[in-house]
């Protein structure tokens, strides 16, 4: 008896893996013959590409690119806001087998430079028509000024760029190339390597994650699936394709199922929900984050959920889920809100609520078909069923490892090729995940567990607090909670008041043992809460208070 993932999928999962094309390029070239003048792409500054003008201008990137000497397993460093000459230059580098360095404009300059330094590029691509990016590149045109002294220094640490700005398509484009990079050894070239992902550093220090033509594939056919995408969908791209959701689940996704991706450079919720009026938009994918400023924003505007845009759904995913913003979500956009669970290191899909599976709770759904689970306790022995221990995964997903950093892959990936997540989930009846959180996130409390995403969910059902995070802090051999709020714009709301809100729901060795009000909690580009930042902001006494 067929499962309903193979219902689903209208093949079994071996068939659907012998049949995935070798390069994350190839889908395109597949509706090009099926769908030649259906839009695949649009953008906020009004460039469109039907599938067959995509594709050429894929060959045509494709072609200057090697003429600008990119080969197998070279590294091209990508610095982009979400735009169609991002998309072209990602499938261009694809049919060269280069791989490509995927890193948003919005990134400080100390931040890309520690990942050009360390992925070391043979051509760094600005996309000039963002104004980070633009900055970045008058940055890196200033270093390479052709004074004597300043040219004997670069000589001497070995660094010899070269600068240039062209075009591609309407986008501007500036190019700085290494001529001390070499050439990819053979090792890169036979890896099947298409894209590195630098991970956010949302608790540390970013890794390279390498992942492959074939872990990016399972995830865009999968997903696109179990998610119901058809080729007549108009996709919302709002999250960043610098960050693995927006390139494999979503950008890359839409591709695989024939449908037409709209992208935006970045969230703002009136502009979100014009968008989504405007160009009909059928299908969104957002973090949790997103989805509360588009609360914040229709109570602020009066926006009742008759007048919401009509879609036929909503995913959300990359941070855990709170049960007011799914619940209040849901009634704005008379849709169910369905949740997802990954991470870059995992292409990055591990679980996903099915379609045609709605769910009540905020679990994120089953495991992708064709991934092997394990759940283990601190001493990595498995857990009894329905309790809380760490995942381990092994799949068609997983990554190579991270790239320059054997120990940190040793550290993540054993010997049977399962990969470690670090998070801490329990399986209920159903065979649904539920996300506990990190276990680096863990706070024990005088000898308590406490998981943050238990206490958050609680905080976040006042009708006043926009989005919070809970962290812990190290005090006296012990460790203590200490919450993170944004209030709604105009609110008094104390952590008197609070307190005494989540006391009913609340043990009293989860209760904060400190609220800190802020503007804004510092987020990734993707949208995602940078916690190890909070405590920094808290230390400095920076918290905006």
């Amino acid at each position: 008896m067929q499962s309903n993932d193979e219902v689903l999928l209208g093949q079994s999962l071996a068939e659907l893996l012998e049949t995935l094309p070798s390069k994350i390029s190839a889908p395109l070239f597949k509706w090009v013959d099926s769908a030649p003048q259906s839009i695949a792409v649009r953008d906020h500054n009004g460039n469109v590409s039907t599938y067959t003008e995509l594709a050429v201008q894929v060959r045509d990137a494709q072609k200057r690119l090697h003429d600008l000497g990119i080969a197998a397993g070279d590294r091209v460093l990508l610095i982009n806001e979400n735009c169609v000459a991002l998309t072209v230059l990602i499938l261009a580098l694809s049919e060269l087998d280069a791989w490509s360095v995927v890193v948003n404009a919005r990134m400080s300059a100390s931040e890309l430079l520690k990942i050009k330094q360390h992925c070391q590029p043979h051509l760094t691509i600005y996309l000039l028509d963002s104004q980070a990016a633009e900055l970045h590149w008058h940055m890196a045109a200033a270093f390479s000024e052709p004074s004597a002294q300043h040219s004997a220094a670069r000589r001497d640490q070995g660094q010899s760029p070269e600068l240039q700005q062209t075009s591609l398509g309407a986008a501007r484009l500036g190019l700085e190339r290494d001529s001390t990079v070499p050439s990819a050894d053979p090792a890169s070239i036979q890896s099947g390597v298409c894209s590195l992902i630098y991970t956010t550093g949302t608790t540390g220090d970013p890794k390279g994650v390498m992942l492959t033509h074939r872990n990016i594939l399972y995830v865009a056919a999968v997903t696109s699936v179990l998610r119901g995408m058809r080729a007549d969908d108009r996709i919302y791209g709002v999250l960043p394709i610098s960050h693995v959701f927006g390139l494999a689940a979503v950008f890359l996704a839409s591709i695989y199922a024939g449908a037409e991706l709209v992208l935006a450079d970045r969230f703002d919720a009136r502009q979100t929900v014009d968008t989504l009026r405007s160009a009909r938009i059928t299908g969104m994918f957002g973090v949790p984050t997103m989805f509360a400023r588009l609360l914040e924003y229709s109570k602020a505007s009066g926006l009742e959920p008759q007048s919401m845009p009509r879609l036929r759904f909503i995913y959300s995913g990359g941070a855990p889920l709170d049960p007011r913003i799914k619940a209040d979500t849901e009634t704005l956009f008379g849709l169910t809100l369905l949740n997802a669970y990954g991470m870059t290191e995992s292409g990055p899909t591990i679980c996903q609520v099915r379609f045609n599976e709605r769910l009540d709770s905020c679990s994120v759904g089953r495991p992708l078909p064709g991934l092997l689970v394990k759940v283990l306790d601190d001493k990595g022995q498995p857990v009894a069923d329905g309790e809380t221990g760490e995942l381990h995964i092994k799949g068609p997903n997983v990554m190579l490892g991270y790239y320059r950093n054997p120990q940190a892959t040793a550290a993540v990936l054993d010997s049977e090729g399962y990969l470690n997540t670090g998070d801490l989930v329990r399986f209920d009846a159903s065979g649904n995940m539920h996300i506990a959180g990190r276990s680096k996130e863990l706070i024990i409390h005088s000898g308590f567990n406490v998981y943050p995403p238990e206490v958050e969910a609680v905080i976040a059902r006042h009708p006043e607090v926009v989005i919070c995070a809970v962290v812990g802090r190290a005090v006296n051999g012990n460790e203590e909670v200490l919450a993170f709020v944004q209030r709604a714009a105009g609110s008094t709301l104390d952590a008197a008041a609070l307190n005494a809100f989540i006391k009913p729901d609340l043990a009293a060795y989860k209760r904060p043992s400190e609220i800190i009000f802020m503007d804004a909690l510092p987020a990734a580009p993707s949208g995602k809460v940078l916690k190890h930042q909070l405590l920094r902001l808290q230390l400095e006494g920076s918290s905006q208070v």
